[in-house]
């Protein structure tokens, strides 16, 4: 890249960082700024709204809807906070609504019996029963537990915080585990890395032969839809997955199927005939 291209890339992460912004968001709006200056290999300031349009135009062909529509909002960000450029309206296409992949309670159960260690089955029921992003679980400390309401503080996306809800068992482990940690619940004086729990389940999915593919995300998935089918009002559950948008979480309305068999069954009380 030309040096006023990595300058103008270096801008856009120091953006983004003081937003406070995941390091997904900064990876992914950084790849559709390089992609742009490859496409264009035009330096920042002749770079026109045209530009962004055909270097979008060509997403078409290979990438999916939100694909697109992650590359167009980046760009987008792009020209008006760095650029000071107007990108202009861009019709995209609406994304795929695709529905989570879901496990049942009898899957989980077999994920964590064929945990490796202590310790990795104590991450896998924390992620199922709280519904933590990887990512929030690691960064845990052992001051954001309140060991004696079962409640944590969890800095979320865009370091908004919120609390979660820690099952009692699961509590009363953790204040055994941690007894002796000073920070970080599941490390020590350094932050655990995301991709070692990636790594167990990998390694579960691997001994077990496990049919399904099996995440920490997935995990959350499966939260938010056993609450959900529990009766769980969908608003607290939108607090406690920390979702901006109520729409994000009506999502998990759609793969609950015993609501639907228990509506099914209240139909079938309403007939007088």
């Amino acid at each position: 890249m030309e040096p006023e291209q990595e300058e103008a890339m270096s801008k856009l992460i120091t953006e983004l960082k003081l937003e406070g912004l995941s390091t997904y968001t900064i990876r992914n709006y950084s790849l559709a700024a390089k992609s742009l200056f490859n496409h264009s290999k035009k330096k920042p300031k002749d770079l026109d709204e045209q530009d962004a349009r055909q270097y979008l135009s060509t997403l078409f062909d290979n990438s999916s809807s939100s694909t697109i529509s992650l590359y167009a909002s980046a760009l987008r960000y792009f020209y008006s906070e760095i650029l000071n450029k107007p990108m202009g309206r861009i019709k995209i296409p609406k994304k795929e609504r695709i529905l989570p992949n879901i496990l049942t309670r009898d899957e989980i159960d077999l994920i964590i019996k064929a945990a490796p260690t202590k310790k990795s089955e104590l991450i896998i029921r924390m992620l199922y029963s709280t519904g933590v992003r990887v990512s929030e679980l690691v960064s845990l400390r052992k001051q954001d537990i309140d060991f004696n309401t079962g409640r944590a503080r969890i800095k979320g996306k865009g370091k908004k915080v919120r609390q979660i809800l820690i099952p009692p068992k699961i509590l009363a482990e953790l204040k055994t585990f941690c007894v002796d940690k000073i920070n970080f619940v599941f490390s020590e004086k350094k932050q655990m890395s995301t991709r070692n729990i990636q790594k167990i389940f990998k390694r579960i999915a691997k001994k077990t032969k496990f049919p399904k593919k099996i995440t920490p995300h997935i995990l959350r998935h499966s939260y938010a839809t056993h609450l959900l089918e529990g009766g769980v009002d969908i608003r607290v559950i939108q607090s406690l997955l920390g979702h901006k948008n109520l729409a994000t979480t009506q999502i998990y309305t759609e793969v609950t199927d015993s609501l639907l068999k228990k509506a099914e069954q209240n139909i079938k009380e309403l007939e007088r005939i």
